[in-house]
């Protein structure tokens, strides 16, 4: 390649990157404006409390796609907050609290329930979500 070559193809390399960073921007941009016309999401919090081997409340209803936030706390010994179907399985241990968020994007009747094995009425904690359809 001659030097006329080259610069022409360093030329062609610097306006794509320009013409990417550009798209890009634009991108983010019109991403932006999606988000700020898109409905505002609703945001649900639940205390759980777990205690003498079972959930307090033992059934959370909710909408499609809510944003949950659960503190769930014991009371007496460590337990867990367990729900398959969504992939959550959080602990807590005695006399502590843990707070966490998920997406309510599956609807239906989804069984949550202590998955710890410490003691044998551990097996006997459960309770429902109810994720109604939009």
């Amino acid at each position: 390649m001659t030097g006329d070559s080259h610069r022409l193809q360093r030329r062609m390399v610097a306006g794509l990157g320009l013409l990417g960073a550009t798209l890009l921007v634009a991108l983010v941009a019109h991403q932006a404006r999606a988000d700020a016309q898109e409905p505002n999401q609703t945001q649900r919090a639940f205390p759980i409390v777990s205690k003498k081997y079972a959930f307090e409340p033992a059934r959370i209803e909710v909408d499609q796609n809510d944003l949950v936030k659960i503190t769930l706390t014991s009371q007496d010994i460590a337990h867990s907050f367990t729900v398959d179907e969504y992939r959550i399985a959080k602990r807590v241990g005695p006399g502590q609290s843990v707070t966490f968020e998920f997406r309510a994007d599956h609807p239906g009747t989804f069984r949550f329930y202590c998955n710890l094995k410490q003691d044998e009425r551990c097996r006997e904690m459960q309770g429902e979500l109810v994720v109604h359809p939009k």
